[in-house]
């Protein structure tokens, strides 16, 4: 007796970040994935998937789906570079304020009988704390600044990834080959 109900499946494990689960999820079902379970791990969550080794349309359906998780990590990237230029300024002007601060700290700590040195170092710490202040304002405007500029970018390709899941969700559906 020959069984025709077998299902052979293929498998495939993916690891995001967990606040991007959900769209991973439904980015995978489009293209005929179903997921077994998901699992939290150190680096997000892991997904493990399955899909019919015989499913329609795979070379279709695969070619999709390179172009879906490029177009995701192209997101992804954007959406880290909106704060990455931020990121290295806030570090390098707040480690450069918290050194001027330092240095009028060390002036007037190393010449304690001095009034000229005393009055500079309080100069230099005043002025040293008042640029660490000024780092969060300044890094603010960095990362609006960058957002206004990347969002058009970030909204186009949304739409593409869009465009392509709709593609790979008809194949799905289509039964002409």
């Amino acid at each position: 007796m020959q069984n025709n109900d077998f299902v052979s499946y293929e498998y495939k494990t993916v690891i995001v970040k967990a606040k991007d689960q959900a769209k991973a999820m439904d980015m995978y079902e489009a293209f005929g994935w179903e997921v077994t379970t998901t699992a939290p791990t150190v680096g997000g969550v892991t997904i493990s998937l399955k899909r019919d080794r015989k499913i329609k349309h795979k070379q279709e359906l695969n070619k999709l789906e390179r172009q879906a998780e490029n177009i995701t990590e192209t997101i992804n990237g954007l959406e880290r570079g909106k704060t990455l230029g931020a990121n290295i300024f806030g570090y390098t002007f707040g480690i450069c304020s918290a050194l001027v601060f330092g240095g009028g700290m060390s002036l007037v700590m190393t010449f304690e009988g001095s009034v000229p040195a005393t009055a500079c170092g309080i100069v230099l710490g005043v002025l040293g704390l008042a640029l660490c202040g000024l780092t969060y304002p300044i890094y603010k405007k960095i990362v609006a600044k960058k957002t206004k500029q990347v969002l058009p970018l970030i909204d186009e390709n949304g739409e593409n990834l869009a465009s392509v899941l709709e593609k790979g969700n008809e194949l799905l559906t289509t039964e002409i080959i």
